[in-house]
């Protein structure tokens, strides 16, 4: 996938993640949260369920799925640090 497709699909998984989980983020945030939540998704959803995330070469639905699987589960994690007290420097 190239890369402006790649930023325009990681921002709508992260809107729609961080819409599930109820917060507002940025732009910017939504793209690396949607990007990095398909990481994610591909290193422990893809060998379990043996679906694709958007990180491969085709886009398809379950893709999507996986994917914004992959970065509610990420929004989850930083919620929880920024909960927490934690600062990421």
């Amino acid at each position: 996938m190239n890369f402006i497709m790649w930023l325009v699909v990681g921002a709508i998984v992260g809107r729609v993640a961080s819409s599930f989980m109820g917060t507002r983020e940025g732009l910017i945030l939504d793209i690396i949260v949607g990007i990095f939540g398909a990481v994610v998704a591909g290193l422990v959803a893809t060998p379990l369920l043996g679906i694709i995330t958007i990180n491969q070469n085709p886009f398809n639905f379950p893709a999507m799925l996986v994917s914004v699987g992959g970065a509610v589960i990420l929004l989850a994690i930083l919620n929880l640090f920024r909960r927490r007290g934690f600062r990421l420097r």
